[in-house]
């Protein structure tokens, strides 16, 4: 059988080991060290230096943090993008708070501009303002910036932005992971670049970025002995997984090139399948392309090509099952409109690394024109 071709396979380059070894060579390989730092640097200054940030252990941690700062508590009520990875959500049940789920648009399968504000209107009639809004740029592709950030802002209501999936995308020239009241990244080994493990916490105030890392670390307040008047966290990235960062920064560009290109090569190769339909990019939006996503004409003949494709050892997914459809979730309240139960239904993800080759994408290419036989 031919070799496994994967969904999303980390992409490691050629100047991983010499920043491991300068952690080993330091003996810094714990949660600090000159290697987070400069990743921390690194990540700033390719968003624009207003931007500050915190390397934590994961994307979720992230988020968490973010609820945290904003003083999310039990109680309270966070919106929350449906059409989404669980761990844009779970942190809200972290800090005892309800979330209240958004359906998608139609357009970029985001937060719906309507529908976001139509629950907005209907939590502070039932006698609760929002803390916060989760909004996701699913997939790489940025939501509606424009009309989302007016409508937090009318309703002075802080977004957390999550950009796990969309480093290196951009709305107007300007990066997403800077639209938010904060954002946050994740390193994960399927992402555009990784640290195997690991995620950031960004914010133009360097006060709740200080902060973040104090909680992120145990919460250990400047005292000889251990003393601790908050409740922290063992978040903080280490220096050996900063220095594969380090040098994943060094290549993101062109990491993102190569995804493009991989939905750029689908697409026209795969252009006369009336099957299948490609998402278009709205205006003045460019996607890094994480995932090449397709739509199928149904549910039965997304699973026909998912499994054909596997028989021929090419992963590819479905799309996130909605929050609102998850049994986890089954009592939170939800503002729904179809859209992203009908993408779960028919959205394919097509195999997308930085490290596919041109046979790869042939073979997958020819796999799928093989399902429809043509």
């Amino acid at each position: 059988m031919d070799s496994k071709i994967w969904l999303s396979s980390p992409h490691l380059g050629t100047k991983e080991r010499a920043f491991i070894n300068e952690a080993f060579q330091s003996n810094w390989i714990a949660p600090s060290g000159k290697l987070v730092d400069g990743f921390e640097s690194d990540i700033s200054n390719y968003l624009g230096n207003e931007q500050h940030v915190a390397a934590l252990n994961s994307g979720t941690a992230a988020i968490h943090l973010a609820l945290v700062l904003l003083n999310v508590a039990a109680g309270d009520e966070v919106l929350c993008q449906s059409h989404t990875f669980a761990a844009s959500a779970n942190p809200i049940i972290y800090q005892g708070a309800t979330p209240i789920f958004i359906d998608s648009e139609a357009l970029s399968w985001n937060l719906c501009p309507e529908l976001l504000e139509q629950a907005i209107k209907d939590r502070i009639k039932k006698g609760k303002t929002p803390k916060a809004i989760i909004a996701v740029h699913l997939y790489g592709m940025p939501y509606q910036v424009d009309e989302i950030q007016a409508i937090a802002a009318h309703y002075n209501i802080p977004i957390i932005e999550d950009s796990a999936e969309a480093f290196g995308s951009r709305f107007e020239n300007k990066m997403c992971g800077t639209f938010g009241s904060m954002a946050i990244l994740s390193f994960n080994g399927n992402k555009i670049i990784t640290t195997s493990a690991g995620g950031a916490l960004i914010t133009k105030d360097k006060f709740l970025r200080d902060k973040a890392v104090f909680l992120a670390t145990q919460a250990k307040d400047d005292h000889a002995a251990y003393t601790h008047s908050n409740i922290g966290y063992n978040y903080r990235m280490s220096n050996v997984l900063a220095g594969i960062g380090r040098a994943q920064m060094e290549v993101l560009d062109s990491r993102v090139t190569a995804r493009r290109n991989n939905f750029k090569v689908y697409s026209e190769a795969l252009a006369h399948l009336s099957e299948l339909k490609f998402q278009q990019e709205p205006k003045n939006c460019v996607s890094n392309r994480w995932l090449t996503c397709v739509l199928t004409p149904s549910e039965e003949v997304r699973e026909g090509l998912r499994k054909h494709l596997e028989s021929l050892n090419i992963e590819s997914r479905p799309f996130w099952r909605p929050m609102h459809l998850q049994p986890v979730f089954k009592d939170a309240p939800a503002y729904v409109n179809g859209v992203s139960k009908n993408l779960f239904k028919k959205g394919l993800c097509l195999p997308s690394g930085s490290n596919l080759s041109e046979a790869d994408l042939n073979r997958v290419i020819n796999g799928i024109k093989d399902f429809f036989r043509v």
